[in-house]
């Protein structure tokens, strides 16, 4: 079967407005989710929280009463505690938040990912964190002047293995 030249160049035509479709729509509205001369500021973190209880040595009368496939001298309980953090930008908060441990035992990592648009420049840059309930207050402070540019984006995350708060 043969292909009258009409239908090619209608073919033709229609692939190309098609192809101008997809360009100009691709680029334009142009889209930002910043307004101009702001940055971003992330605080982006997943870290299990310490034990919420301090493991126990079982009495003789405990480990008695066990099956002796059971009979582990220590009880440790599972659930660990939520991780509580404060955000202060130029001695405002910016977030004061506690994320609960995730799992049916409450045993998994506490996560928290929070987005901050912020004017670039110069600022106080102040993080607190707790990952413990036994501890009264804050047991990782992390205090810094940070310099931003528009459109930068600066993250906060905690990774106690690298020291504490990080601030990349």
């Amino acid at each position: 079967m043969r292909v009258s030249p009409l239908a090619l160049a209608g073919q033709v035509v229609l692939y190309a407005a098609f192809a101008a479709f997809i360009g100009i729509f691709s680029s334009h509205p142009r889209y930002s989710d910043l307004e101009p001369g702001q940055a971003v500021l992330k605080l982006s973190f997943s870290h299990p929280g310490q034990l919420a209880q301090e493991c126990r040595k079982r009495t003789a009368e405990e480990l008695a009463q066990l099956p002796p496939n059971m009979r582990a001298p220590m009880v440790c309980p599972r659930e660990r505690s939520p991780v509580m953090v404060e955000l202060m930008l130029d001695g405002q908060v910016l977030a004061k938040r506690s994320s609960a441990p995730s799992g049916l035992s409450h045993d998994g990592a506490s996560t928290l990912y929070e987005r901050f648009a912020i004017p670039a420049g110069q600022h106080d840059l102040s993080v607190k964190f707790n990952d413990s309930v036994r501890v009264p207050g804050f047991n990782y402070v992390r205090q810094e002047h940070v310099e931003v540019e528009p459109g930068q984006v600066l993250v906060i995350d905690f990774s106690p293995e690298k020291g504490g708060i990080l601030i990349q």
